[in-house]
C-alpha cells in the first residue's frame, strides 16, 4: 500500500466514524443554535434603541431644554425632553418610570430630581448646563450678550492637521465578528485537538494500534488520524460559520458587506486549518506518551496553554484596544497566530505583510513539527503502562 493510500484509508475511517456519531451531530447543532439565538437576541435588544435619558421640565425650566439636548449631543448622550404640566405631574412620571429626571425650580438655577439615583452621564450633562448658565449670568452682569457669547464659543474650533499615519476606523460589528471568530477557533482547537490525543490513547489501550502498525507505518497512522479529524472539524466550522453569517445578514444584525462577511469566514477556515494541523500534530505526539484517558489532559496541557493564552489575551485586549501593539506582535508568532490573527483579520486594519508573514511562519513550522511529532509518536505509541518521558521518546531511535 502506498503512503498516500495508507494515510487516506486512516483518514476516511476517522471521517466516517466521527461524522456518523451522535456526538458530532448534536454538538454541531447546539453550537449553530447558540450562534443563531445570540444573533436573534442582539436583534431584539438593539431593535428598541431609544433615548439614553428622558428628562422632564416645567414651564419655569423650559429654557434649560434646548441647552440640555445640545450639551448631551456633544457628549454623545441622546436626551429626550418632555414638558410636564407642573412639578407634581413630573414627580408622578418619575415614580412610574416615564422620566429619568425632572428639572424643577424657578429657572434661575438648574435643579434636578430623580426617583433613586442620577445617571453618571446625565449628571455630567447637567453639570455643563449649570456652568453655561453661570457663564451667561456673568456675561450679562458685564454688559455683554449671552447669546452672542454662546454662539462664539460654539463656533470656535481647533484645526487638525493630517496625521502621520492614517488610522483605521474599526467597525463595531467587525469587532464582534473578530471575537466570535476567536471563540470558534479556540473551541475547535480545544475539542478537535483533544480528540486526536484521546484517539491515540484509545487505540493504544485497545491494542488496535498493534494491528494497524503491522500494515502501515507510525507516521502514516498519525497523519491519517490528524487529517481525518481535521476534515470533520472543518465541516463543523463551515456549517457554523456559514450559518452564523447567513443568520446575521438575513436578520439585519450584520450590516457589513457580504464580501467582508465571506472574507471573515474564509480567514476563519484558513486559520482553523493552519492552527489545527499545527497543534493536532503536537497533540498526537503528546497523546502517544500516555496509556490512560485520564492522563491525556496532563500530557497535552503544555501545548494547550499557548492556545488558551492567545485566546484570553485576544478577548481581553482587542475589544477595547484593537490596535494594541503587544497583540500585533504576538499574532505573528506561530503559537499564538491561530487564535489572535483571525480576530484581528475579522476586525480589519491588519497590514497585508503581517497576514502573509503570520501564515508563512506557521506553514514553515508545520514540517518541522511533523518530523518531531513523528519521532515521538513512533517511539512511544507501542509502549504501554507508565507515562513515557518526552526525553526518552526523543532519544529512542
Amino acid at each position: 500500500m502506498s503512503p498516500t493510500a495508507a494515510v487516506g484509508l486512516v483518514a476516511s475511517r476517522e471521517i466516517s466514524t466521527r461524522v456518523k456519531s451522535k456526538a458530532f451531530r448534536v454538538s454541531t447543532v447546539i453550537m449553530l443554535l447558540l450562534i443563531v439565538v445570540g444573533i436573534v437576541a442582539i436583534k431584539l435588544i438593539s431593535g428598541g434603541s431609544g433615548p439614553d435619558a428622558k428628562v422632564g421640565f416645567t414651564t419655569a425650566t423650559a429654557a434649560f431644554s434646548a441647552p440640555l439636548k445640545a450639551v448631551g449631543k456633544t457628549l454623545d448622550e441622546n436626551i429626550e425632553t418632555t414638558q410636564v404640566a407642573d412639578e407634581a405631574a413630573g414627580r408622578a412620571k418619575l415614580a412610574d418610570g416615564s422620566l429619568d429626571a425632572l428639572l424643577t425650580g424657578d429657572g434661575k438655577n438648574v435643579h434636578v430630581q430623580v426617583k433613586k439615583d442620577l445617571d453618571g452621564k446625565l449628571a455630567n450633562v447637567l453639570q455643563l448646563v449649570s456652568q453655561q448658565v453661570a457663564v451667561s449670568r456673568q456675561v450679562t452682569a458685564l454688559g455683554g450678550d449671552p447669546a452672542r457669547f454662546q454662539a462664539a464659543i460654539a463656533s470656535a474650533k481647533f484645526v487638525e492637521d493630517p496625521p502621520l499615519e492614517e488610522p483605521y476606523d474599526y467597525n463595531g460589528q467587525q469587532l464582534v465578528l473578530g471575537i466570535v471568530a476567536g471563540i470558534l477557533i479556540y473551541l475547535s482547537l480545544m475539542i478537535n485537538g483533544q480528540s486526536v490525543a484521546q484517539g491515540v490513547v484509545e487505540e493504544k489501550t485497545s491494542r488496535v494500534v498493534e494491528l494497524l502498525l503491522s500494515t502501515i507505518k507510525p507516521w502514516q497512522l498519525m497523519a491519517g488520524k490528524v487529517l481525518g479529524i481535521g476534515v470533520v472539524g472543518l465541516i463543523q466550522m463551515l456549517v457554523i460559520g456559514a450559518g452564523g453569517v447567513i443568520a446575521g445578514l438575513s436578520t439585519g444584525v450584520l450590516t457589513i458587506s457580504v464580501s467582508a462577511a465571506v472574507g471573515t469566514v474564509v480567514w476563519l477556515v484558513v486559520w482553523y486549518l493552519l492552527g489545527f494541523f499545527m497543534y493536532s500534530i503536537v497533540f498526537a505526539a503528546l497523546g502517544a506518551l500516555v496509556s490512560r484517558q485520564e492522563d491525556v489532559g496532563g500530557a497535552t496541557m503544555p501545548a494547550l496553554m499557548f492556545v488558551i493564552a492567545g485566546y484570553v489575551i485576544g478577548i481581553s485586549v482587542l475589544p477595547s484596544d484593537p490596535g494594541n501593539t503587544f497583540v500585533e506582535v504576538l499574532s505573528v508568532i506561530p503559537v499564538f497566530s491561530p487564535t489572535l490573527m483571525p480576530m484581528r483579520l475579522a476586525m480589519g486594519g491588519v497590514p497585508v505583510w503581517e497576514a502573509v508573514v503570520s501564515v508563512g511562519l506557521v506553514v514553515l513550522l508545520i514540517p518541522g513539527l511533523i518530523w518531531l511529532a513523528a519521532r515521538i509518536y513512533r517511539n512511544a505509541v507501542m509502549r504501554t503502562g507508565a507515562k513515557v518521558k518526552l526525553r526518552d521518546a526523543l532519544r529512542a531511535a
